[in-house]
């Protein structure tokens, strides 16, 4: 095998081979993580419709799905096109990042650009799934990515593994520092939603689906929360002016005015546990309900961001993120689309982009400000 031969053909072939390998791999993660799952165990992937285990022979990344036409051998149900663009997407990024990095930054800065990709990846389609980022793969990655700093310090552009490693260090903090800040902000600015009816509405708090499923807040005919996304923050209340008012069915004296907290319920300065209420009903004239522009994963993802590429990384990142998303929501406003969708996803695709284009918009963005303060 000739070396043309080899750095050419054969070694990004390997590259793109592997990336559809691994994002195999994501697609177990994407589905199990979230629901609690071992990637584990059982060992085999099956189908999520019959439960069928898959042999090897048909666990092919991207051939398998094309051979079978998206649907299960037994049970003919649809699989879905995710699947296979997820294998895809990581094999595509694998080879660009081998092609476009490795005579730069060496074997070990390719492989930590890989493990950086395949968190992105998956944290994006978990995201989407679930409006959730695991800890596994946030605080996970944070700690790989500190790590590969030390290991690659080329990755931060640095030439020691102590440099490397505090450059990591640092681009953590940043990234932690600066979208809490947003965070916190956004809670002082935007962070009540006020909900005013002209005549006594119902508003029910109870577990639709038993005590293993999301406690349901419900305002009237038209308004209702998950009990996690209210009380995000242990300070975080919920203020609302009543009329009658019910604990499992048991009527409570009450002087109009009911402040539901993240772990009970409070009437006139008397707190009642959450854990010994299954179901509070009533009538309500005003709520006023707390909110969050990001959740907290948000906050350690772009902390996981800054460990692997830097605090430069984390600004063009946070940047990207905002002016995509904005142009995103607006679109959706144009169409009359309600549907949210999470800010990791935008935090992935700006971390994809300082990935390929970030020492040209860095020195771009540098020279903006140079420019100004001249």
């Amino acid at each position: 095998m000739s070396p043309d031969f080899a750095l050419n053909i054969f070694l990004p072939f390997i590259a793109f081979a592997m990336g559809a390998c691994i994002g195999s791999f994501l697609n177990v993660v994407i589905y199990r993580v979230p629901l609690g799952m071992s990637v584990g165990e059982p060992k085999r992937s099956f189908c999520p419709k019959c439960k069928t285990k898959i042999p090897a022979w048909l666990n092919i990344p991207l051939f398998t799905w094309l051979m079978l036409r998206g649907k299960c051998k037994w049970c003919k149900s649809e699989i879905a096109f995710r699947y296979f663009l997820v294998e895809l997407l990581t094999a595509i990024v694998f080879l660009a990042i081998w092609q476009m990095f490795f005579q730069s930054i060496g074997i070990w800065g390719v492989i930590g650009l890989w493990i950086f990709s395949a968190l992105l990846i998956s944290a994006t389609f978990i995201d989407f799934d679930h409006m959730i980022i695991p800890d596994s793969i946030t605080l996970g990655g944070l700690g790989v990515g500190l790590l590969f700093s030390a290991l690659a310090p080329v990755l931060q552009q640095e030439k020691t593994w102590q440099n490397g490693l505090l450059a990591s260090v640092i681009g953590a903090a940043v990234g932690f520092c600066v979208l809490w800040s947003i965070v916190m902000l956004g809670k002082l600015m935007f962070g009540q939603i006020k909900h005013e009816f002209p005549e006594p509405v119902d508003f029910l708090i109870s577990q639709p689906g038993g005590e293993e499923e999301a406690i349901v807040i419900k305002l009237g005919p038209d308004d209702q929360y998950e009990w996690q996304d209210v009380f995000y923050r242990q300070w975080d209340r919920m203020d609302m002016e009543i009329g009658e008012v019910s604990f499992n069915d048991i009527p409570q004296e009450n002087s109009g005015k009911l402040k539901i907290v993240g772990d009970g319920f409070i009437i006139d300065g008397l707190k009642t546990d959450l854990e010994g209420v299954k179901k509070v009903h009533g009538t309500c004239t005003r709520a006023v309900v707390p909110r969050e522009a990001m959740g907290f994963g948000d906050v350690k993802f772009i902390a996981m961001i800054g460990a692997f590429q830097g605090w430069q990384a984390v600004l063009i990142t946070v940047m990207a993120a905002c002016c995509i998303g904005a142009v995103i929501g607006s679109i959706q406003k144009l169409m009359s689309k309600e549907s949210k969708i999470p800010f990791g996803p935008y935090l992935a695709l700006g971390a994809f982009i300082y990935i390929f284009t970030g020492a040209a918009i860095w020195n771009w963005y540098a020279g903006i400000w140079q420019g100004a303060f001249r």
